[in-house]
Formats: structure tokens, sequence, C-alpha cells
């Protein structure tokens, strides 16, 4: 970590009424990194040199993650699309490169859907539609099934109890147990990410996200199609995803009136630019270079 590090600053930048603890390196066109579930920027620590030779790389930590703010509420997609708009326009910019994975994904594509003007080019990893996601949840027993987890974190209180009495072997479980390429996580790295989520606050947090997602009104808004994307999207996926059923791909060609590539990563899993993370960062590299 401390060879990739070396010329990573951190900063705080005030956003939507609260500080986003952000990774930054580079110079010139922004690129926004967007973590997911339980992790925080260091899931980014392979692609941030790698993005950084040809732009200005940020990577935050959401809301309620690390060392960012942990307000009580604002974990809605709306609240967290919110955060990015006002860190690009904190920073300086008009716009931004977005890449997300998993909960970042799920943020990125709301960005992109709703603001599109903030975003020159959109890369997903290893993420769906919000809209997307709910609708396959209550007709598809497969991502039902995968789903579980996000049932069992509506329990008031209860979830953190267990996680926390547990959290190494949850943190270990989660990460490398559903990996397909196990090198991917050292013990080193399981305990960087068992620290991120002691910190006060941080546990709840990252549990909200999911609390918000099974709302009744989230879900009467966010029922049918979702809106049509019209920027330029690479979609990257790792196969052999625990989490997520390779089903919410189908038909997303559809959903997006501009260029879009999608590319999927054999014998690979949820955690994908950590798994493979030469292949992600040749990916993103081609399609984020390209002339506008």
């Amino acid at each position: 970590m401390t060879a990739l590090s070396a010329e990573w600053q951190h900063h705080f930048v005030e956003t939507n009424q609260i500080r986003l603890h952000c990774v930054m390196q580079g110079e010139g066109d922004l690129v926004v990194l967007l973590h997911g579930f339980p992790e925080f920027w260091y899931s980014w620590r392979f692609q941030i040199p790698a993005l950084a030779r040809h732009f200005k790389v940020v990577v935050p930590d959401l809301r309620g993650y690390n060392d960012s703010d942990k307000p009580h509420s604002g974990y809605d997609i709306d609240t967290l699309s919110a955060d990015i708009r006002g860190l690009i326009e904190n920073l300086g910019y008009a716009h931004a490169h977005i890449v997300g994975h998993d909960w970042g994904g799920a943020i990125a594509w709301h960005l992109a859907q709703k603001f599109p003007q903030y975003v020159n080019r959109l890369a997903i990893l290893n993420a769906a539609p919000m809209q997307r996601l709910v609708h396959e949840m209550t007709s598809n027993l497969d991502q039902l099934r995968r789903s579980w987890y996000v049932l069992a974190f509506q329990l008031p209180g209860i979830p953190e109890w267990v996680i926390q009495h547990n959290l190494k072997e949850f943190v270990k479980n989660l990460l490398q147990g559903q990996a397909v390429r196990k090198g991917a996580f050292s013990k080193e790295d399981t305990q960087v990410y068992q620290s991120a989520l002691e910190k006060p606050g941080a546990l709840s947090a990252a549990i909200n996200y999911y609390r918000q997602l099974l709302q009744p009104w989230h879900w009467l808004r966010e029922w049918g199609h979702p809106p049509n994307l019209t920027v330029p999207t690479l979609v990257l996926w790792g196969e052999e995803d625990a989490f997520l059923s390779s089903h919410l791909l189908e038909g997303m060609d559809q959903l997006i009136k501009a260029p879009f590539q999608l590319k999927r990563i054999p014998h690979c899993g949820h955690w994908v630019q950590q798994e493979a993370p030469q292949t992600v960062n040749r990916e993103l590299l081609e399609f984020l270079r390209q002339p506008q």
C-alpha cells in the first residue's frame, strides 16, 4: 500500500451539507470512482495510480463510510446522488467521468439517468439501475435468493449487533469468501476493511443504504422501467457474481441511447476491480480516453 499511495492526497470536500473524505491523484479531466458495500475508497487502490496518469482521480468515501460524515439520514438514492453532484461542483468542475461499483454503481446509474449533464462517460462494474434491481427482486427467485441479506438488514438494530460481534469473520466471508479469485484479498486487506467498519456509526450507515431501498415509497416511485441513458456507457461484469444475477444484464442495451459496451470478465466474482485489476484498468483507460 505504501508504494501505491506515494502520490495520493487525502482531502475533505464539503458537499450537500456534509463532508466527504476523498483520496485524490493526478491532473486533467475529472474521474470520480464510487465504491460499494461494505468498502470505502480503498477498493479502488489498483485503479487510482493507473488512471491518475491521464486524469484527476477523486475517490470519495461515500456518505456514512470510513472517514466521511455519518448523519442519521440521507441514504436514499436521490441524496446520495446529490452528494456526488456537489462534490463535482465543489472541485471546480461542471462534469466528470463517473465509475461506480455495487452501490457506487447504483448511484452512478441514477446520476446519469437524472442528471446527464454532470456525466461525460459512465462506467459500471457489477451494478444495475436501482429500478431494475428492485424489479428483479420481486420477479426473479434467483435474484431474491441472492439478495437475502437485503431482507435481513431490514430488522432494526439486530444486524448491527450480530455483525459487530462477528466483524472479522463477516468481512472475511463477504470479501474473500465470495471472491472467485481468492488471492484478491490478503489478511491485511480484510483488516483494513474491518477497521473502516469499526468506526463509530459506519456499520449502521452502511446498512441504512439497504433499509431505505425497501421503503414502500421507494418501491412505488422506482417501479417500472428505468429512464434511458444518453451518455456513453461501459459495463464490466464479473461473470460469477454471487450477489447479482446475470439476468440483470438482459435488455440493458435497450436502456442506453448512446454508445454502449458490455464486457464480461470470466472466472471473476462481484469484487471485479480487485479480482481483475489489470483487466479493469485496461478497459477503463481505453473507454475513458476515447475522444468526446
